[in-house]
C-alpha cells in the first residue's frame, strides 16, 4: 500500500510491510515533508511499531537538522508504546517477554526514555519539540516529570499550560492544579482539565464535570470528555445520568454514554451482550 491508502485504512487492516513504508519515508530526507510527517504520526501505532521502527524515529528525533515539526511528531509517536510498556512492566515484570503485549524490548524502552529526557533538557531544543517530548514522556512516569510539569504549568505561557494540564492526566498529584484548570476560559485547557479530573477520579470536580455532562448546551467535545469522566469520579451517581444520555438523539452523546458504562461496568456489559446473542439465536430459530 502507498501512504495515501495507509492513511485511509484502519491500522488493523494495514499490510505486514507498512512499517517498512514508514521507515523508508522517514529515512528519505528528500521525500515530501507532508508525507514524512504522516509517516511519523502513523509509525506510532501499536500495530506497526517495533525496535527497528523505534530506532528510525529516534534517529529523526535526535537529528537537529530535521524540521522541528517532524522531530516533534517523532517524539509524540512514542506515547502509545511507552504507555503500554510502562503499564505491562508495572503489572508484570515479565511483560517485555511477550512481544504481543509490548512490541519493543526493555532496552529500547529505556533508550527512548533517556533520549526524551536528554533532548528535553537541552536548552537549544525548540519549544514545540520540548512540549511534545513532555506529552510523550508522561505516558511512562519518571521522577523528573513532576518538576517539568510544575515548571510548565507555572510558566504563564498558554501553550505550556496546555501541555502541563494534558500531562497531569498521566502523573499522580496535581489535584489542586487540575481543579484550578477547570476554571480556565481557554477551551483546550478546560477540555484537558476535565479529562485529567476523570483520570484522577477527582471527587471535588464532580459538581463541575457532571453539570457539563448533563447540559445540552455544552460544546460536544467537552461534553463527551465530561461523560467519560463522571463514571470514574462517582460511578454510582453517574449511572443515572448515563442511563438518560444513552437514549440521546445525538448519536455521539449516546455512544459516549454507552462507552462510559462499558468501562464502568464491564461485567454487566459482557452479560448483556451474551443475553443479546441468545435472544438473536432464539429469534432465528
Amino acid at each position: 500500500m502507498d501512504l495515501k491508502t495507509l492513511r485511509e485504512t484502519p491500522p488493523w487492516d494495514w499490510p505486514g510491510d507498512a512499517d517498512r513504508t514508514f521507515q523508508k519515508l522517514l529515512r528519505n530526507r528528500a521525500a515530501d515533508p507532508a508525507d514524512r510527517l504522516d509517516a511519523a504520526e502513523l509509525a506510532g501505532d501499536l500495530t506497526v511499531i517495533d525496535n527497528d521502527l523505534a530506532n528510525v524515529l529516534l534517529t529523526v528525533l535526535r537529528n537537529k537538522e530535521e524540521p522541528e515539526e517532524l522531530r516533534a511528531s517523532a517524539a509524540i509517536a512514542f506515547g502509545p508504546v511507552l504507555e503500554v510498556a510502562f503499564t505491562e512492566f508495572e503489572e508484570d515484570l515479565d511483560g517485555f517477554d511477550d512481544p504481543e503485549m509490548v512490541p519493543i524490548s526493555e532496552g529500547q524502552f529505556h533508550t527512548i526514555q533517556e533520549a526524551l529526557q536528554r533532548i528535553y533538557r537541552d536548552a537549544d531544543t525548540p519549544k514545540l519539540l520540548r512540549r511534545r517530548i513532555l506529552e510523550a514522556a508522561v505516558r511512562a512516569r519518571e521522577p523528573w516529570l513532576q518538576d517539568a510539569i510544575h515548571e510548565a504549568y507555572l510558566s504563564g505561557d498558554r501553550d505550556w499550560i496546555l501541555t502541563a494540564v494534558f500531562a497531569m492526566r498521566y502523573v499522580p498529584g496535581f489535584e489542586s492544579e487540575t481543579l484550578e484548570a477547570l476554571k480556565s476560559t481557554d477551551p483546550e485547557i478546560h477540555l484537558e482539565a476535565v479529562r485529567a479530573a476523570g483520570a484522577k477520579e477527582l471527587d471535588a470536580a464532580w459538581p463541575h464535570v457532571s453539570t457539563l455532562a448533563k447540559d445540552d448546551s455544552t460544546e460536544k467535545d467537552l461534553r463527551i470528555a465530561a461523560i467519560g469522566a463522571i463514571g470514574s469520579i462517582r460511578p454510582e451517581e453517574a449511572q443515572e445520568i448515563l442511563f438518560e444520555l444513552k437514549d440521546s438523539e445525538d448519536e455521539d452523546i449516546a455512544e459516549a454514554a454507552d462507552e462510559a458504562f462499558s468501562i464502568m461496568l464491564p461485567d454487566d456489559y459482557e452479560e448483556d451482550e451474551d443475553e443479546d446473542l441468545e435472544d438473536e439465536e432464539d429469534d432465528e430459530e
